[in-house]
């Protein structure tokens, strides 16, 4: 009976907790503002963690296979395990909030970096692929971090706080590449191999990044968001009948926003995995390499601020064919990109950076739009899936076109298969109209 009696005691609690926020908009704001300063601060390590990896992903695997053709598995297993970690970690957050899933997805990608090293140390080439697995958690939760800002946000700010959230990687995600020199004669001062070095710095990023989440996240955003929503139903009964009204509207953007990640995804991964390659094989150094994806990953992050106006401001289907336009002058650039030539490289892979961050937060604030919070985690991590999944295929494909033709045929190849980003768009936009119509006769 006492049990029952504090259950009872810790709702009323939380409801009380929860009203508090639907009767002070201020207080929501303030709530609101401090979580994205949580997820910039987790999101700062995180890109670190991520970009660290990436860049040397393919050298290592290449170093230990000896052969080009399969330099695309390692990038294929990351992002393999971050399809895997994004359905996880989705669930964990629906179920218990973005503080439990978020902080278990990072410390997960701190264990799976920790494994590339010693499997690096050990030249097992299983026990890397088994690590590169579990490092890509790290991969999935620094997507998926992306929604934590937008659980308290209005319809107005989401592209704005997904662009926060994304443009806060960028300090890390930069950095990361640009330590890949000094981090690998850490390495071997160590006594570890050199490629393994910034791995080293990817252990450290992902397990603080998780640990700020786990201490600081609290109340969180998510539990905070369905609580007022399901007070709000409680006190307006027809709420459900709106809800269910727009369901076809919301199955369609979550349709449209998935498509346009997806497709992003397997462009932007395909022809960022063999870059290196491409680079090496053109006499170039770890410096310039990494100068190079550190370029592209800034480009991926830092213009978030500008983008997520230009979706709240322009829309999401405008910043949609923006997205499929600017990927396709990627890949045109990077195939007519002499090898020897760092400039004309970094102008590409800045380009594709580019056109990725605009599907990206574009598409994001579509599912946002299209979901609700009783099943929004638990969606956006399905989508992440696919995403995954879509990179793991772009990073296997990469090396096995670019070995059997070159790296120009992939880069174009990208860039035409981002065109489709715009029939895609137009039939969404018609098939809502047409829905609209029907609905007013």
């Amino acid at each position: 009976m006492s049990q029952k009696q504090n259950e009872s005691d810790g709702n009323e609690n939380q409801s009380d907790l929860v009203q508090k926020y639907i009767d002070s908009p201020e207080k929501l704001q303030n709530l609101y503002r401090r979580t994205l300063w949580i997820v910039v601060i987790s999101q700062i390590f995180g890109g670190a963690g991520l970009a660290a990896g990436i860049t040397v992903g393919a050298l290592l695997a290449k170093d230990m296979l000896g052969t080009d053709s399969f330099a695309g598995v390692p990038v294929a297993l990351l992002t393999l395990g971050s399809a895997g970690a994004a359905l996880i970690v989705g669930k964990l957050s629906q179920r218990y909030g973005r503080r439990s899933g978020l902080a278990t997805g990072f410390l997960a990608g701190g264990v799976g970096a920790i494994g590339v090293v010693i499997a690096a140390l050990s030249d097992n080439i299983f026990f890397l692929f088994a690590s590169l697995l579990i490092y890509g958690a790290g991969s999935a939760t620094n997507l998926q971090a992306r929604y934590a800002g937008t659980d308290l946000a209005t319809s107005k700010q989401r592209g704005t706080a997904i662009s926060i959230a994304m443009v806060s990687t960028t300090f890390g995600a930069f950095a990361g590449p640009n330590l890949v020199g000094v981090m690998g004669k850490f390495a071997v001062s160590i006594g570890v191999p050199a490629l393994a070095g910034p791995f080293i710095l990817g252990a450290a990023a992902y397990i603080i990044a998780g640990l700020v989440l786990l201490i600081l996240l609290r109340p969180d955003p998510l539990n905070v968001s369905k609580a007022m929503t399901n007070l709000k139903e409680a006190s307006a009964t027809d709420s459900l009948e709106i809800n269910s009204d727009l369901m076809p509207v919301n199955q369609r953007g979550i349709f449209l926003g998935a498509t346009v990640m997806v497709i992003t995804q397997i462009v932007m991964v395909g022809i960022m995995t063999m870059t290196p390659v491409h680079m090496g094989h053109h006499g170039h150094d770890l410096n310039d390499i990494g100068m190079v994806i550190g370029f592209h990953i800034a480009a991926m992050y830092l213009p978030s601020l500008l983008t997520g106006m230009l979706v709240d401001k322009l829309g999401r289907v405008v910043m949609t064919i923006a997205s499929g336009a600017t990927l396709l002058a990627a890949g045109i650039v990077a195939a007519m990109a002499p090898g020897d030539s760092l400039v004309v490289l970094i102008i590409a892979l800045s380009l594709l950076g580019l056109g990725w961050n605009f599907g990206m937060i574009s598409s994001t604030a579509l599912i946002v739009d299209s979901t609700q919070p009783s099943t929004r985690a638990k969606t956006q991590g399905t989508v992440d899936v696919l995403v995954a999944l879509a990179g793991a295929s772009g990073g296997v494909l990469s090396g096995i076109v670019a070995a059997q033709t070159s790296y120009a045929t992939l880069s174009l190849a990208g860039g035409l298969l981002s065109l489709m980003l715009i029939p895609v768009v137009i039939w969404s936009t018609k098939t809502k109209r047409s829905v609209k119509i029907a609905r007013i006769n």
